[in-house]
């Protein structure tokens, strides 16, 4: 229906007919001659309706709308000196019309396209008119050249691409199933795929020895502007490999994606501990495009008067005091600012916030009588302070002190307006933890598939302690955000059954939810280890929005709901019956 699509046709073209089909942008009458701006998938083209030139194709433009859908047939010509847009493709040229179909029309748009004030769930109620934006244009146009990279990445290196089931069973891996009722099998449930882990792991056992596959999972859990309930992830394992190889793919694979889509990013990526991170970021997925490291205050805190931070740092494994300096904040920031961010690191549970400014007689603030002369020096020293600087600090038990001063770090940087905007930041984030308890239950920090630290002997290390094994697992970091992750994987049986142990899943259990897996490694599973990688969120960050729901075609609200088809919804009696379900109405 169409010779060239609109971006094609340049100046080359001059004196050529050409026909081209789209949707109407604008359309402008200037004193009889009418203006169209018709832009097809990727760019807009002008045409020229002039009475004089033919009068049936100006009559039918004088019907056109916005977001009519044309075909359009004419001969292509220069614009007069002067009129040429530099902005577009076509810029140079445009389209005398000879020939106009109107193939159909359109009711008045629920909203502009390209506004960025319309309500959100105006344009996902509307989400097939909010992808004619050209952002949208832009963003899937990215996503799909990241995803063949991706894909021809893992081809040149050796990996088989290899679908895995979405109807699966349920098992314990973090976040809450979706699930899915069998007809067949009265009372019984599939479950959607949190992620191929387990699959994946016995393709490793199947001799597959480099797997990837970019899947679908499913999580039901509360959802923010990053997450979905359901996504997409760059999956990959292979086996006979240690972290170091496994890193070697994913900075590789990052490498291929980012240069394919015209990014310049390093080759290897920077590294630090999850210990060093929380330590001095407050946070596993530390942004690193700035600097605002904290800095451990709690053996000078020590000596001070003050009772308070007296006691806290009596226990050095259990509690923090943390400082965090900003240069010039001084200047920057007036007392009352200051003042007030006290109550933003109160809204995630700190108990206050102190603070020092350097002035040229020294440290000033309402807490230095607590100290002596020495410790402020030390203070200063420690921080490494100048004349106008600021240093704040934070008190109390270590993973609240490390939450809130993280978050006030990202805070102070949004306020400073330091954070900037076209710089890709990657880091490794290694040496995870192994568990994490909280409100008394263990949890696997990763997942319990993950390889522990083993002493030399084959057991594993610090088992006494349970917060203090360690894993070998390691996250991959991008301007703040965890973009993927993975580990080395159990593939031994009765290290695997001593981890369940450990999260208090006891044998019948682990059979039960794990019993082929466990049976899978009895038949000679080879050390292996793999990562994945968010596709969505890395798109995210590549295209430079703000939310994930940008870069899915058909997304999700933050209640999980499809505004387009109204899903979730009823389903007919008979559908339950089939399935010998009945809903009980809940006050919720």
């Amino acid at each position: 229906m169409r010779t060239h699509y609109c971006a094609d046709i340049q100046e080359e073209h001059i004196a050529q007919e050409v026909t081209v089909a789209g949707w109407v942008m604008s359309r402008r009458d200037h004193g009889g001659v009418i203006f169209i701006d018709l832009r097809d998938n990727d760019e807009i083209v002008q045409l020229v309706c002039d009475p004089a030139d033919d009068v049936a194709s100006h009559k039918k433009a004088e019907e056109v709308r916005d977001q009519f859908v044309l075909i359009a047939t004419g001969i292509v010509r220069a614009r007069g000196e002067g009129l040429e847009n530099p902005n577009l493709k076509t810029g140079k040229i445009e389209i005398v019309v000879k020939s106009l179909t109107i193939e159909n029309r359109s009711l008045t748009m629920p909203f502009e396209l390209d506004d960025e004030r319309v309500n959100e769930e105006i344009k996902l109620k509307y989400r097939y008119l909010d992808l004619r934006s050209n952002k949208a244009h832009k963003i899937f146009k990215l996503r799909s050249k990241a995803t063949i990279a991706a894909r021809n990445s893992l081809d040149k290196q050796g990996f088989l691409e290899v679908e895995t089931p979405i109807l699966t069973k349920s098992t314990p891996e973090g976040a809450r199933d979706y699930v899915v009722p069998s007809r067949v099998h009265s009372g019984e449930f599939y479950a959607l795929p949190q992620s191929p882990q387990l699959f994946k792991q016995l393709l490793m056992v199947a001799g597959f020895d480099r797997y990837f596959q970019v899947a679908k999972c499913f999580r039901d859990e509360d959802l923010r502007a990053d997450r979905q309930p359901e996504f997409t992830q760059i999956d990959v394992e292979m086996s006979f490999c240690q972290q170091e190889d496994v890193i070697a793919i994913a900075e590789k694979l990052l490498y291929d994606i980012f240069s394919e889509c015209g990014f310049n990013v390093p080759s290897t990526f920077k590294r630090i501990t999850y210990t060093e991170a929380m330590e001095r970021y407050g946070s596993d997925k530390p942004d690193m495009r700035y600097d605002l490291a904290m800095v451990d205050m709690i053996d000078i805190f020590a000596r001070c008067d003050n009772e308070i931070f007296a006691n806290i740092s009596k226990d050095l494994k259990k509690n923090r005091i943390k400082a965090l300096k900003v240069p010039n904040g001084d200047n920057i920031f007036s007392k009352r600012q200051m003042k007030g961010f006290e109550d933003y690191v109160r809204s995630f549970g700190a108990q206050g916030l102190g603070y020092f400014q350097m002035k040229e007689n020294g440290l000033k603030g309402p807490l230095t009588k607590f100290f002596s002369q020495n410790d402020l020096d030390a203070i200063i020293a420690r921080c490494e302070l100048q004349i106008g600087d600021v240093v704040f600090f934070g008190a109390g038990e270590k993973k609240l002190v490390w939450d809130y001063m993280g978050r006030f770090r990202i805070f102070l940087a949004n306020e400073m307006k330091i954070i900037p905007k076209d710089k890709f930041e990657f880091l490794w984030v290694v040496d995870f933890p192994m568990f994490e308890v909280e409100e008394g239950q263990t949890k696997a920090l990763h997942h319990p598939f993950t390889m522990p630290r083993l002493d030399a002997d084959g057991s594993i290390a610090n088992k006494d302690d349970i917060e203090e094994i360690g894993s070998i697992a390691y996250d991959i970091v991008l301007n703040g955000y965890e973009i993927g992750g993975g580990s080395i994987r159990i593939h031994k049986e009765e290290i695997q059954k001593e981890v369940f142990k450990l999260l208090n899943i006891n044998d019948e259990k682990a059979t039960e939810k794990f019993g082929f897996l466990l049976d899978a490694l009895k038949f000679g599973a080879p050390p292996h280890g793999g990562f994945a990688l968010g596709l969505d969120r890395l798109i995210m960050i590549m295209s430079g929005t703000s939310s994930i729901r940008d870069v899915i075609a058909f997304p999700k609200t933050q209640r999980a709901q499809c505004l387009l088809t109204a899903a979730p919804s009823d389903i007919d009696e008979s559908q339950l019956d089939e399935l010998s379900l009945r809903i009980r109405k809940t006050n919720r």
